[in-house]
């Protein structure tokens, strides 16, 4: 599960943060990557679900009804906009990998609403790092890495930090082993 990746663009991959990461901020963190350069980088938590529904935050920001019971999502310790993650390339601000796609335009997310599409996902908030920041987060093994899809993106919940975390390992202890050697079914080693 863990791909190799280019340690300077971590755009479109799901951070998942390792057992040694006890920053409150990401402690058992998945966030998506929007985007990663030189500059610095952005990203959403997909495990913490606050207890506002969608709804609830849309009546805050638009006058256009929007009735959803869907959570809205912490996406991490730093202020910003309203962000959707959604699957409409032709709304997009930030094209995030292979069917997702990433809007904080009001236009965007009204349309959005409008088309009351299913593959959505709101956000407050969001993971900030400086230049340089992540990279040395990444070096010192504060993060492991998997592609995002639109399934994981979509359809995860709290849980999924565990999910993941499980299939990381399994994955890198399978790594090693001849696959002539490795029994179909390892519980019953």
């Amino acid at each position: 599960m863990a791909s190799d990746f280019d340690i300077n663009h971590l755009q479109g991959q799901l951070l998942i943060a390792a057992p040694s990461l006890l920053d409150p901020n990401f402690l058992h963190s998945v966030v998506l990557m929007v985007q990663h350069d030189e500059e610095g980088a952005l990203g959403l938590v997909l495990n913490r679900p606050t207890d506002m529904s969608i709804g609830e935050a849309w009546e805050q920001v638009c006058d256009t009804p929007y009735v959803s019971d869907d959570h809205l999502y912490h996406g991490g310790p730093c202020q910003g906009p309203l962000m959707v993650v959604h699957t409409h390339p032709d709304i997009s601000q930030v094209d995030i990998a292979d069917g997702l796609f990433f809007s904080t335009d009001k236009d965007h997310v009204e349309r959005l609403i409008r088309e009351n599409t299913d593959a959505i996902r709101f956000f407050v908030g969001y993971a900030g790092w400086t230049e340089g920041q992540l990279d040395a987060e990444m070096e010192t093994g504060s993060w492991l890495v998997t592609p995002a899809t639109p399934e994981l993106v979509f359809n995860s919940d709290e849980g999924l930090w565990h999910k993941l975390s499980k299939q990381i390992a399994l994955a890198d202890a399978l790594e090693g082993i001849d696959p002539k050697l490795r029994p179909i079914d390892p519980s019953m080693n």
